[in-house]
């Protein structure tokens, strides 16, 4: 009878040094007294079938894939959720025991759990959502708005034309505003998304003149390096709910952890203090 392997789990990306998953998932390990290891691993895209492969047969119960892997690990799984199908690109890789990979998107889940826990009451039927971005984090976002019955959505992104693309893809409920007309995005919108990565620590700031602004709107930026963006900012000062994009990332990493080490963490202070320090 063979001995019972720890189970091993990580995060493949290039760079990696920045990812908090692995203070993260070690904190949850420690938490639950698992006995398991999570491990941050910087693959170039050539290594990365082989990686595939080889991760299994090493104990690897599944890993987390970030930047700049999230679409090209889909052409190495058997299965492929349907969220993950939509958004085209895969965060979350279970390894499972019959030898298939199965590969899913949980960011949407995460930035909708993330308002329901940071915006108690938030509600996606009150009324537009105003979507500023249109790369990776956008089309996840888009999938779960629309998933979870936002009516109308208006997007805008610096190139158009990406922002036109989107539209194509996920359909009628998606509005686009030119980049010089963004701020009229905000008059009717309920909820208001940055998805960009403008305001981001090291990235110009975020341009945006939001005197639009509902003071009944919540407002969330999926940046979390600052935690309070200046977007945040003016929007508290607007009389908003705010909701930090750390969130985010704390809650996408609920349902992998459960797949592969077979306890449901829980998202709380301690957590956000683990990953934060």
């Amino acid at each position: 009878m063979s001995e019972q392997r720890i189970p091993l789990a990580g995060v493949i990306g290039s760079p990696i040094e920045h990812s908090k998953s692995p203070a993260l998932h070690g904190h949850w390990l420690r938490k639950y007294g698992i006995q398991g290891h999570y491990i941050p691993m910087n693959i170039a895209r050539e290594e990365l079938g082989a990686t595939l492969k080889a991760l299994p047969a090493l104990g690897f119960v599944g890993i987390n894939v970030t930047i700049p892997h999230k679409e090209a690990v889909l052409e190495f799984a058997d299965l492929v959720t349907d969220r993950a199908a939509l958004i085209g690109a895969a965060n979350t890789l279970v390894f499972r025991k019959d030898g298939k990979i199965h590969a899913d998107n949980t960011d949407g889940y995460g930035f909708i759990e993330n308002l329901r826990q940071g915006a108690p009451g938030w509600d996606p039927k009150a009324g537009p959502a105003a979507v500023i971005g249109a790369g990776g984090a956008c089309r996840a976002v888009l999938a779960s708005l629309i998933e979870v019955g936002v009516e109308e959505i208006f997007l805008s992104n610096r190139t158009r034309a990406r922002a036109d693309a989107l539209r194509q893809e996920f359909g009628a409920r998606i509005k686009v505003f030119d980049w010089v007309q963004a701020g009229n995005m905000l008059d009717d919108a309920k909820t208001v998304v940055n998805t960009s990565s403008l305001g981001m620590v090291g990235n110009p700031e975020l341009r945006i003149p939001l005197d639009g602004l509902e003071s009944d709107a919540v407002v969330t930026d999926l940046v979390y390096a600052p935690l309070e963006t200046n977007l945040l900012k003016e929007a508290k000062e607007a009389g908003c709910r705010t909701v930090d994009g750390l969130g985010m990332l704390l809650h996408q990493a609920t349902p992998a952890f459960e797949r592969w080490f077979g306890q449901r963490p829980e998202v709380d202070a301690e957590t956000r203090q683990a990953v934060l320090s």
